[in-house]
């Protein structure tokens, strides 16, 4: 019997209210090896999130004026039981979403990393100090929190992205409303009883699942200041009008469309390696995903359809949580029919299905959701595999003349996420990263996700706001500054003065 799960404000699990305004909806959750439906999960209803702030709000008053020494102590207790328990977090996010083991543990890990830059906020909530700017006054900055703010998470990465999120803001001295996919909402409760474990305030961290009914009650709520999203461009959009309407600041990641130059020169085993870990690790669906292939030359191209194409049919496709496997299922039914579309209709668009993965049958695994890897070739730069993010283990190989060709390629692209080049020309390396019009470069690099004291956003639709994810952005975008001018008394009076000030 499927169990159902819950909400968890004020430091305790909620049960969705079977008889409140929200009439008892939710939303079922299936394990995507087997099939099988594992969980229920509540759908919160506007009061109930209402709750959740409000609870936010009162825990603020303490949080919010705590020694940020004893925050960032918190964070530190929080980090330590997450590596604990990084073992079962991996586990719930296989058994939730898919992802193998080993990338399940690694997307926790990285998330861990922004939790120690947020560990290290005694420092960076530092601000700036200018002595006698004029004859006995000073002048100085302080930074502060925010209040309650909020991060609305997308099911491919359930455990890093709210640390992006919550990693910066809570140890700023912001509590915060989490609304995790609800696809996969068991990883992000667990970090919320971990926070509790480590010494968190009730209130400080909440977790409410939902549907849109939570994300416009998030949006429209006066008492939240801040929105954090990550998803699909066309929510990403509606998130930032929404929640900048009501005058609140966002920072909104939505979908992209990542390209891999490979240069004449490059070394193409290292380039087929990466393309292979890119393009169809965690089962393409990465914001971060190499999905456009773009090989400069004919030869070059025929060398890397000829490497590559052995390798993605010999992908190992399998259970999630089996060591062995290098691919796991896609996350539901409904989004393995949608990847599948876009296969049938690269096909009828012209594309060259090089290796089809669309009938993959796992024995013993008849009913998940797998798709073994799919590699276009002939990709047209009209076609709508090739405008539109699939979010698949689908790779297309768009074949280009030269260098300008191929660079203007991801910089004429609507989606301006990441991108790669691999050659061994640092001269046209550097022209490239200096000139192409996407957020984020790798220089033989395939997925430049930046560490977490760098900060992470891409340009064009793939981002919305004027601030990026974690780093010192991050810091930036869940605290506000302010500035202080002092004077103090010198037993001289110099009467009213009625002109602005200026340095004397």
């Amino acid at each position: 019997m499927a169990k159902t799960l819950h909400h968890f404000i004020g430091g305790k699990k909620v049960s969705g209210a079977p008889n409140g305004p929200n009439g008892g909806r939710a939303g079922e959750i299936y394990n995507p090896t087997t099939g099988e439906k594992s969980a229920m999960v509540p759908f919160a209803s506007k009061a109930e999130v209402e709750a959740a702030i409000a609870n936010a709000q009162e825990a603020f008053k303490t949080w919010g004026t705590t020694s940020p020494v004893t925050r960032a102590r918190v964070m530190f207790k929080f980090k330590e039981l997450v590596e604990k328990n990084i073992d079962e977090l991996a586990m719930l996010i296989s058994n939730e979403h898919g992802k193998v083991l080993a990338d399940a543990k690694g997307s926790v890990q990285r998330g861990l990393e922004v939790v120690e830059f947020g560990c290290g906020m005694p420092h960076l909530l530092k601000g700036d100090y200018s002595d006698s700017v004029a004859t006995g006054i000073d002048v100085y900055s302080m930074r502060q929190p925010l209040g309650v703010v909020a991060g609305i998470t997308p099911f491919n990465f359930p455990a890093m992205v709210p640390m992006w999120m919550f990693g910066i803001a809570i140890p700023a001295g912001n509590c915060f409303i989490l609304k995790p996919s609800e696809k996969d909402p068991s990883c992000p409760l667990r970090l919320a009883e971990l926070f509790m474990e480590a010494g968190g305030p009730p209130g400080v961290l909440n977790v409410v699942n939902g549907d849109k009914v939570a994300v416009d009650t998030i949006l429209n709520d006066p008492r939240v200041q801040a929105v954090s999203f990550v998803g699909s461009t066309p929510i990403a959009q509606y998130v930032y009008e929404t929640a900048a309407r009501n005058g609140k600041r966002v920072q909104a990641m939505g979908g992209a469309k990542n390209h891999m130059i490979v240069l004449p020169d490059a070394d193409m085993d290292q380039a087929v390696d990466a393309l292979m870990g890119a393009g169809y690790g965690s089962a393409g669906e990465r914001c971060m995903a190499v999905s456009v292939a773009v090989p400069v030359g004919e030869k070059t191209a025929n060398t890397l359809i000829e490497k590559l194409a052995p390798r993605v049919r010999a992908l190992k496709v399998g259970p999630s949580t089996a060591k062995d496997s290098e691919m796991g299922p896609l996350v539901t039914r409904q989004h393995y029919d949608k990847v599948r579309g876009y296969v049938d209709l690269g096909v009828k668009e012209g594309a060259r299905l090089v290796v089809d993965g669309r009938d993959l049958r796992l024995q013993g695994y008849e009913n998940g959701y797998f798709m073994g890897g799919c590699l276009f070739d002939d990709v047209k730069p009209d076609m709508r595999i090739y405008k539109e993010e699939i979010f698949g283990p689908v790779l297309s190989v768009v074949r280009a003349k030269d260098f300008d060709a191929a660079a203007r390629l991801p910089t004429e692209h609507e989606f301006g996420n990441g991108v790669a080049i691999f050659t061994r020309d640092g001269d046209a390396a550097r022209e490239f990263a200096q000139k192409v019009q996407v957020g984020m470069v790798g220089v033989n690099v395939p997925i430049p996700v930046p560490l977490s004291f760098h900060t992470f956003g891409g340009w064009k639709k793939s981002a919305f706001g004027d601030t990026n994810q974690h780093g010192p952005e991050g810091v930036r975008f869940f605290t506000k500054i302010k500035t202080v001018t002092a004077r103090w008394p010198t037993g001289i009076r110099a009467g009213a003065d009625f002109s602005i000030p200026t340095l004397k």
